[in-house]
């Protein structure tokens, strides 16, 4: 570096020489080196904008898919939160109120388990993401389990329909074997006014008796004057009784289905003629069951059959 410079007399119109000072030295340095420094951070800006090294490029596109996949699951859980949604409201709406369960509160909450990706930048939409498929899991697990109750109820229904003693037990689509209602009547040996706990129906002896609903035949109690007779448990606290038979075709013991032969009309036991004496007990307590044949007989002759057991008169047992 020269020790001398030269500068122009405007006075003399020379250029004169002079020698340079540390701080001129110094000034020249700093002026090098600021200049160096600006063009070098320029020099970087331009190269990290344009010139991406593959490491850097490589985690950018990583970030780029993984943003558009958390968007696309956010979406299809929306789509699942509505179909979940739909679930349940039909589930509470329809199947349980069908079934007479009571609707199930569906509401969860899904507490925070991933503290530990908290020290990440996008935390909140990991977290969120993680949580709402959380509560979805815990609602599906729930329904799951509520479907589960409601198959049982079903179930269970289907068996308490086909148990219900539903149809009378011999052929009477005409209702003229319809003898004697359920109440007082006059009884034909004793006379009196008695409590008549079913209903008599009249048949030649032999003609087939039916079973009114599902259930197992059990063994019958002895001494009630109801001579040969059959009891069938249905569940559900339903039993019927089948009383002055001819001869059985079941035994104690034997499931039956609902119209399936399990003996003949006859008139043994207390009874002043060949007829069926049919009692349905529902509960420990004998009802009238006039109102239960609605499974084989059209509106018109329910209607028939109820008014022909209404009617007072003569028991034959």
């Amino acid at each position: 570096m020269p020790k001398f410079k030269y500068i122009f007399n405007p006075t003399t119109l020379n250029f004169e020489m002079i020698s340079f000072t540390v701080r001129d030295y110094v000034w020249l340095v700093l002026k090098y080196l600021i200049v160096g420094l600006v063009i070098g951070g320029l020099g970087v800006i331009l190269y990290a904008s344009f010139f991406k090294d593959p490491e850097t490029s490589r985690l950018q596109k990583e970030l780029k898919y993984m943003d558009a996949q958390i968007s696309g699951m956010r979406e299809q859980m929306d789509s699942l939160d509505q179909y979940v949604d739909v679930l349940q409201k039909r589930d509470n709406e329809i199947y349980r109120t069908i079934f007479g369960a009571a609707p199930i509160d569906h509401k969860y909450v899904g507490g925070n388990r991933y503290n530990e990706i908290a020290k990440y930048s996008s935390e909140e939409g990991i977290i969120e993401t993680q949580n709402r498929l959380m509560a979805i899991q815990q609602n599906l697990i729930q329904q799951s389990k509520s479907y589960q109750e409601i198959m049982k109820l079903a179930k269970k229904q289907d068996q308490f329909l086909a148990g219900l003693p539903a149809i009378q037990p011999v052929d009477n689509k005409d209702l003229k074997r319809m003898a004697s209602g359920f109440g007082y009547r006059i009884h034909p040996i004793y006379r009196v006014a008695r409590m008549h706990t079913g209903l008599d129906f009249t048949a030649p002896i032999g003609t087939e008796i039916y079973a009114t609903g599902d259930g197992v035949v059990k063994s019958p109690d002895g001494g009630s004057g109801y001579g040969l007779h059959i009891v069938i448990d249905h569940g559900f606290g339903y039993q019927t009784l089948y009383a002055h038979m001819s001869r059985m075709a079941v035994r104690p013991g034997t499931k039956v289905k609902r119209g399936q032969i399990i003996g003949y009309v006859g008139n043994t036991g207390v009874s002043s003629g060949p007829h069926l004496h049919y009692e349905v007990i529902k509960n420990g307590q004998k009802v009238n069951p006039a109102y239960y044949f609605y499974n084989d007989l059209s509106p018109d002759q329910y209607a028939a059959l109820l008014e022909r057991a209404s009617q007072s008169g003569q028991s034959f047992d």
